[in-house]
């Protein structure tokens, strides 16, 4: 059992983050079960990444002195699995938003699909979302999103290492992606639609791994306080 001590020196703790929860509530329910089973006023805690509360899987949570290891395990490399719904696209790239368009999918055959995996590998040009947490001019992406406001949003160089298709039930495509920091694997569903003159949105998202760390480690914030 860990104790009080274990805590404040510092924890790398895995979490299962469950869908529709924010990383914040994750960070949130651990940092209050901790606070109360050892009685502490307050405790430094934070996540090394964010996941969308659309998104499952790997959250990695420090607590104390490892909060400072931060910066280090975001800059890790992570692998995603997820769904592609094609054939449509929405303003938030995943289910956050309504389709807002639909798309022919009766010329995607199984090969153009994988094949077009290919022009996304190595070092590419990636446009974020504009509904994402990014700042521009001190204001959040998606509450100018939300009031409507054109945005100029600049690309940024990121790197896809391995991009697999695992599965092709049109309309949904699974996929497998290990990628650099700062890749939004909506933006990718988005460009996956358009390099096959059809559309595509996010419809599920798995992160598996990050650096070393395997979600197959990892417990949901309900085991984590049941454990402590």
């Amino acid at each position: 059992m860990k104790t009080k001590e274990d805590f404040l020196n510092g924890q790398i703790l895995l979490i299962d983050k469950p869908l529709e929860w924010s990383s914040f509530q994750a960070v949130n329910a651990l940092k209050w079960a901790i606070r109360k089973k050892f009685d502490l006023k307050k405790i430094k805690i934070g996540h090394a990444g964010t996941l969308d509360p659309l998104a499952t899987g790997l959250l990695i949570i420090c607590t104390g002195k490892f909060t400072k290891k931060i910066p280090e395990l975001q800059g890790q490399v992570k692998e995603y699995t997820g769904t592609f719904t094609m054939g449509a696209t929405t303003p938030s790239y995943d289910m956050e938003t309504e389709v807002d368009r639909t798309y022919p999918t009766e010329h995607l055959s199984d090969v153009a699909i994988k094949e077009a995996t290919h022009q996304f590998l190595g070092e590419i040009d990636q446009i974020p979302p504009i509904f994402s947490a990014l700042k521009k001019d001190g204001k959040r992406l998606y509450e100018l999103a939300r009031e409507g406001k054109k945005v100029e949003i600049k690309s940024r160089k990121i790197e896809i290492l391995e991009f697999e298709i695992t599965r092709i039930a049109l309309p949904e495509v699974d996929f497998r992606v290990v990628c650099s920091k700062g890749t939004y694997i909506r933006s990718l569903a988005h460009d996956f639609g358009k390099a096959l003159e059809s559309g595509a949105y996010l419809s599920a998202l798995r992160r598996t791994k990050i650096g070393d760390f395997n979600v197959n480690n990892a417990t949901s914030p309900m085991v984590f306080k049941e454990n402590l």
